[in-house]
């Protein structure tokens, strides 16, 4: 018998764990070119004695568990126990380039004791670089855990399930706590406004799993439903993006998710791939910053042969602050953009649409709420709740927004915006993201910290970013804008972008006249650097105020 609604957000992950695995739905783990086809009730049945090796090492609700490894079944099989066990999932990134080792390991210790981490799971592979030191908890080899008795644990469905930490900051990372009821609530919604059917569609992914998407919502998901899941690991991809939408042929791949730089490198893999089926494909999701819509009709365009419908462009928004999903749009209705004039957008923080032969800003719109959820936009300084076309900060009430930061009052404070008469607990959460409503529907148009005050226009960095992508010996997806106070006092644009080319100094020229041509005025400072050295996000996304302070330090490599 199916549980109601409000039965299902009142439990626990373990209760919908067991249960989906009457569904007979499997997990296939992709290694290389091998793959290991797993019924979930096997996964399950593994987890259940790994939890009790778990329970014999004092792990139970209330501990915090961390998990530190590569994608893969022993990984998995241990995730899910740790919450068998009551216990709290940290996952902690892994390093972005192997010249970062150094900083990984710094930022993996501060890590484990901001979350007060009980046990450290590590695979055997990293164990050589992450020792344990004095103060440490125990570490213990995913390879030595062992299996043990297990007994099911009673456990609160406001009891913390995920401590999911931000990719954003480095130095002074903040973990997101995801109660189980939070967790629950958003992936059911998240189930509905998909349209999801366990019956019939296939998950594909090569997220990574210390990542909110890579975690909650194409792991938790299907380990809760009972779908079929493809779980490869971040670096087979990158190794061969191809291989993308190859499994999604393959094994009739129906939805998968990934980030604007990943849909290009699977564009560049449809264009050299042979007759791949893809017509099972329906949600090809992108929900990681503002979408690029020149990257997703490259992407339909490449995918058209293969059997790829346009109506499978699932532009969406989501932050780990509320697990993972936060506006989905229709279901097939594929990418719809609103044109909306670029100086009114800039100048008055409006969104009105575009007249012909006027300089136009091509934004996607994202879709409603997901069931549970409220958006309004409100004056990042006053507070006031704007009305539609209004360009402010994005604020979300809700049954999946997190309770806060884990231990971290002084960010919490300023987190949610509290009106008068409401109740604790019934704030607005502030997400920092420039935003505005039409006909209900979202539209991001970029992070407020990001953006470049320049002669009172308001840039976005997003704009300067993609046309410089376009540069001949520009290395695409590795360009970074950001503002910096001129002798004015108003910001000036720097652009700083990667490249490989043997004489950098034609690529900066064109930079630059490719900047003036795309915003209308010029960068202060164009600065080439050579590949690979660009910061990134544990998730891959590029970090500017990180880039904006090595750049004010003087701490870039010039290529």
């Amino acid at each position: 018998m199916d549980m109601t609604h409000a039965e299902k957000v009142s439990t626990t992950l373990p209760r919908r764990i067991e249960e989906a695995t009457g569904r007979g739905g499997t997990v296939t783990f992709l290694m290389g070119d091998r793959s290991d086809p797993v019924p979930w009730a096997q996964v399950h049945d593994e987890a259940r004695a790994i939890a009790g090796a778990l329970q014999a090492l004092g792990i139970g609700p209330g501990s915090h568990v961390a998990l530190l490894g590569p994608t893969t079944r022993k990984l998995v099989t241990a995730l899910q126990a740790t919450w068998l066990a009551g216990a709290t999932v940290v996952v902690l990134p892994l390093p972005m380039r192997l010249g970062s080792i150094d900083e990984f390991v710094s930022q993996t210790r501060t890590r484990i004791h901001n979350a007060d981490i009980s046990l450290v799971l590590i695979d055997p592979e990293l164990a050589a670089f992450v020792e344990p030191v004095a103060g440490d908890p125990p570490f213990v080899s995913l390879d030595a855990l062992g299996t043990g008795a297990f007994s099911a644990p009673t456990i609160d469905p406001e009891s913390l399930a995920v401590l999911q930490f931000t990719s954003g900051s480095t130095t002074d990372p903040k973990g997101v706590t995801l109660p189980h009821r939070t967790i629950l609530a958003n992936l059911d919604a998240a189930a509905i406004a998909a349209a999801l059917d366990p019956d019939n569609d296939v998950l594909v992914s090569w997220l990574p799993i210390y990542h909110d998407m890579g975690l909650i919502g194409l792991l938790t998901l299907p380990m809760i439903s009972g779908t079929d899941l493809v779980l490869a690991a971040p670096q087979d991809f990158l190794a061969a993006p191809g291989r993308w939408m190859e499994w999604m042929s393959e094994f009739g791949g129906t939805a998968t998710a990934g980030p604007n730089f990943s849909w290009s490198l699977a564009t560049r893999g449809l264009k050299r791939s042979e007759q791949l089926d893809l017509s099972r494909f329906r949600l090809a999701l992108n929900g990681a910053e503002p979408v690029d819509p020149k990257t997703v009709a490259n992407f339909v365009a490449a995918g058209a042969r293969h059997g790829l419908r346009p109506e499978a462009i699932f532009p969406a928004f989501g932050m780990a602050e509320l697990a993972i999903a936060g506006a989905f749009p229709p279901p097939g209705r594929g990418l719809v953009i609103d044109e909306v004039d670029r100086t009114a957008l800039e100048l008055d923080r409006y969104a009105a649409p575009a007249k012909e032969g006027n300089d136009a800003r091509s934004l996607a719109r994202l879709g409603k709420p997901v069931p549970g959820l409220e958006f309004r936009i409100c004056d990042p300084a006053t507070g006031e709740v704007l009305r539609e076309r209004e360009v402010g900060e994005l604020e979300i009430r809700g049954t999946s927004v997190t309770p806060g930061y884990y231990k971290r009052p002084d960010v919490n404070a300023d987190l949610f915006h509290v009106d008068a008469g409401d109740a604790p607990g019934d704030g607005w959460l502030r997400t920092g993201d420039l935003s505005y409503l039409v006909e209900g529907e979202l539209v991001v148009c970029g992070r407020i910290k990001d953006v470049i005050n320049v002669g009172g226009r308001k840039v976005f960095p997003e704009d300067i970013e993609r046309a410089v992508a376009e540069v001949d010996g520009v290395r695409a997806g590795n360009v970074i804008a950001f503002g910096v106070e001129g002798r004015s006092g108003r910001d000036a644009m720097v652009v700083v972008a990667e490249t490989k080319a043997d004489d950098p100094a034609p690529v900066k020229t064109a930079v630059a006249q490719r900047v003036q041509d795309a915003v209308g005025m010029p960068a202060s400072d164009v600065v080439l650097v050579t590949a690979g050295t660009l910061p990134k996000t544990s998730s891959g996304k590029l970090q500017r105020s990180l880039c904006r302070t090595r750049y004010l330090e003087r701490e870039l490599q010039p290529a």
